[in-house]
């Protein structure tokens, strides 16, 4: 689905309530890709399922991604081993951010200059299914990021995720913050597998803003953390905010990607401004699958 460019939740929602035809459901998908699904995604698709080699133009491209000048120095590439995230600052351009800003306040029918249409009700909390627009495909599309996650992979043959945005405005009388609090999108069971999320704040973001949220370093300790808890005990209902949680604040088209294993959400909004962001992430072709837990 990700090299279909389909978010997950719309797409089950989409076959499970309307049963397309299988015609129905190819041209479902081209109308969330412009009309068209590029010949090499085509082709990385079916090399993933068949095991066939890449061919010279997707190899090219691939080539190409690793040929670009770092996007992550040194120093960055040692914060992450310590501490399990970083921030890229200006990973995309600021007319980049502005435009996809933009494009979520118009999907979400709200006036960036009205606090009173900030608070229209929601399935989903401050999660948005907003999938599609020009704006956000030009963010999963940039070099910068795309090299950003090829350095802590080690490999620029990479799937971008089709993820949704996230709204999250002040907290006020009528309103109060929702969560997500923190948690793992990762099984536990160890060892618990290595795997990278990221985000992009399309707004600039405080520290009490409902700005991203981790405990710093815990990839290091999960696993014996996990392995001393009391018999019975489920790590997702421990108290997680008591492991160090720290909020990271962060400007208009910083890019934060963080390892699966720190526990991570967002917090009330204590600013006057929504906090706005873009969720990506990519990874390589799949494995096996492990135990939930």
């Amino acid at each position: 689905m990700d090299g279909l460019g389909l978010g997950l939740e719309e797409t089950l929602q989409y076959l499970g309530q309307q049963r397309p035809t299988l015609a129905e459901f190819e041209q479902w998908i081209l109308d969330r890709n412009d009309g068209e699904v590029e010949p090499l995604r085509i082709e990385r698709i079916n090399a993933a399922l068949s095991g066939a080699e890449y061919g010279d133009d997707l190899k090219r491209a691939i080539r190409a991604i690793e040929e670009l000048p770092p996007t992550l120095s040194p120093d960055d590439i040692a914060f992450w081993k310590e501490h399990g995230y970083i921030v890229v600052h200006e990973a995309i351009s600021r007319a980049d951010c502005l435009s996809a800003e933009a494009a979520v306040w118009k999907f979400l029918n709200m006036d960036p200059t009205d606090p009173e249409t900030w608070y229209a009700p929601s399935d989903h909390g401050i999660m948005r299914q907003f999938f599609h627009h020009p704006a956000l495909r030009a963010n999963r599309r940039s070099p910068r990021i795309h090299k950003a996650f090829s350095q802590i992979w080690g490999t620029a043959d990479l799937w971008m995720t089709i993820d949704r945005i996230s709204f999250n405005p002040p907290e006020r009388g009528s309103w109060k913050f929702t969560g997500p609090n923190l948690h793992w999108d990762t099984t536990l069971a160890p060892p618990v597998p290595f795997g990278v999320s990221g985000l992009i704040y399309l707004t600039d973001t405080d520290a009490e803003q409902g700005a991203f949220t981790c405990v710093p370093g815990f990839h290091r300790r999960i696993d014996r953390w996990v392995s001393e808890l009391p018999p019975g005990a489920n790590p997702r209902t421990q108290d997680l905010e008591a492991l160090g949680a720290e909020p990271i604040a962060g400007r208009a088209g910083d890019l934060i990607i963080w390892h699966k294993a720190l526990p991570h959400g967002s917090r009330p909004n204590s600013a006057k401004r929504p906090r706005i962001v873009q969720y990506l992430s990519m990874y390589p072709t799949k494995g096996e699958r492990q135990a939930w837990r």
